[in-house]
C-alpha cells in the first residue's frame, strides 16, 4: 500500500480529499526553512553581541572582602555570583576564598564570576574611612563590629571638615572584632599665619614656584631626565601635601627634564574615570619597559575624578593601573 492510498483511506472521507499530501509537505518545508533562518539570525545575533564587547584582564580577589571585591569587578564593567560558601577560622568571614575563573585570564565584559566565601572565623576586614563624614564612619565600623578609637584633627587644604584623613589600622586589614580603629579627620583650611604644603604632584614647576615666592619658602629642586612626564612638571615632593611647613622647612621637588628625541614626539595618553560610589580610592598607576616599572602617578582621587596622563610612546610597553593596591587593568602602550 503506497502512501497515497494509505491516507485517502484514514484521512480523507467519502473519497473526499481533506488535505492532499504534497501541501503538507510544502507546509513543512516553509516552516523547516523558517526555523532554520530563525536559527541563524539568532546566533547571529548573539555571536556579534558576545564579540563587539570588549576583552578585559580579569583582576585577583582573592583574599579581599566581598564588598571590595564587587566594587572592582564591577569597575571592570564584570559580575560576581556567589557560588557557595566554606567554614575557614583562618580566614574572617565574607572573605573571598576561590574565584572561577581564575585571576589573570582575560574576559569578555559581562563575564560573571562565580567565587567562594568564607564562612568563619573571628576576625573582619577594616573598612576604608578614607573621605568619609566621621557620623558615616563610626556606623560603617558598627557595621563591621569594630568600635570608633581615639578621633585626633588636622587642618587639610584638600579635604573638607570633618572628613576621615586617615585611619589605624589601615583599609582592608584583618583584625579582631571589637578593635577599636583610630582616625585623623579634617579641621578644614589653616587659619592665617599657618603655611601647608599643597599638592603640586603632576602639576607645572611654576605653580610651586609662584606659591613658594608668595609663601616665603624656599624650593630645592632636582631634574629627572629618565622621567616619563613632560619637561617642568612636578614628580616627587617631600613633605607630603597637607603637611605644615615654614620659612626653616627643606622643601624638596623633584622636576621631569625629560627631553624628546624630536619636536613631534608621540605620547600614549592614560586615561582612568574613577567609580561614581564610594569613597575616596587610592589610585597608582605604573608603567612597564625595558627600564624596568616606573611609577607615573600615586595619589587619592574622588569618586567620578579623572585622570589624565601623557608618556611617550618609547617610554613603556604597557600600563598598570591599581585601585586600593589591586591591579584592575593593564593596557598595552601602542
Amino acid at each position: 500500500m503506497g502512501f497515497k492510498e494509505f491516507y485517502e483511506r484514514h484521512f480523507s472521507a467519502a473519497g473526499d480529499k481533506i488535505v492532499s499530501p504534497g501541501f503538507v509537505l510544502r507546509v513543512g518545508s516553509v516552516g523547516l526553512a523558517l526555523f532554520l533562518l530563525t536559527y541563524v539570525l539568532f546566533s547571529w545575533t548573539l555571536e556579534t553581541v558576545i564579540h563587539n564587547r570588549k576583552e578585559v584582564m580579569l583582576p585577583d580577589i582573592s583574599g579581599k572582602s566581598s564588598i571590595n571585591a564587587l566594587q572592582v569587578l564591577s569597575e571592570n564593567n564584570l559580575g560576581m555570583k556567589i557560588a557557595g560558601y566554606e567554614f575557614n577560622e583562618a580566614v574572617p568571614i565574607g572573605t573571598v576564598l576561590r574565584q572561577t575563573p581564575d585571576a589573570g585570564v582575560t574576559v569578555r565584559e559581562s563575564k560573571i564570576i562565580k567565587v567562594v566565601v568564607s564562612q568563619g572565623g573571628e576576625s573582619v576586614f577594616t573598612p576604608n574611612l578614607i573621605g568619609l563624614q566621621l557620623r558615616n564612619a563610626e556606623l560603617l565600623l558598627r557595621q563591621r563590629q569594630l568600635g570608633l578609637g581615639e578621633v585626633s584633627e588636622s587642618y587639610s587644604l584638600k579635604a573638607d571638615k570633618g572628613t576621615v584623613l586617615a585611619q589605624d589600622p589601615k583599609p582592608e586589614l584583618s583584625v579582631s572584632k571589637n578593635t577599636m580603629v583610630q582616625v585623623t579627620v579634617s579641621a578644614g583650611n589653616p587659619p592665617a599665619g599657618i603655611i601647608m604644603m599643597p599638592d603640586f604632584r603632576q602639576k607645572k614647576s611654576d605653580a610651586a614656584q609662584q606659591w613658594a615666592s608668595n609663601s616665603g619658602v624656599s624650593l630645592n629642586i632636582t631634574e629627572d631626565g629618565s622621567s616619563l612626564f613632560p619637561a617642568g612638571t612636578i614628580i616627587e615632593q617631600k613633605p607630603d601635601p597637607d603637611a605644615v611647613v615654614s620659612a626653616d622647612s627643606r622643601i624638596n621637588l623633584t622636576v621631569s627634564s625629560r627631553k624628546g628625541t624630536s619636536g613631534d614626539e608621540r605620547e600614549f595618553r592614560v586615561h582612568y574615570e574613577v567609580s561614581q560610589s564610594g569613597a575616596q580610592r587610592h589610585i597608582r598607576v605604573v608603567a612597564l619597559g625595558k627600564q624596568g616599572e616606573r611609577e607615573i602617578f600615586n595619589g587619592l582621587r574622588d569618586p567620578g575624578s579623572k585622570i589624565d596622563l601623557s608618556i611617550p610612546y618609547a617610554g613603556a610597553d604597557k600600563v598598570r593601573i591599581f585601585v586600593n593596591g589591586i591591579l584592575v587593568e593593564e593596557r598595552p602602550v601602542k
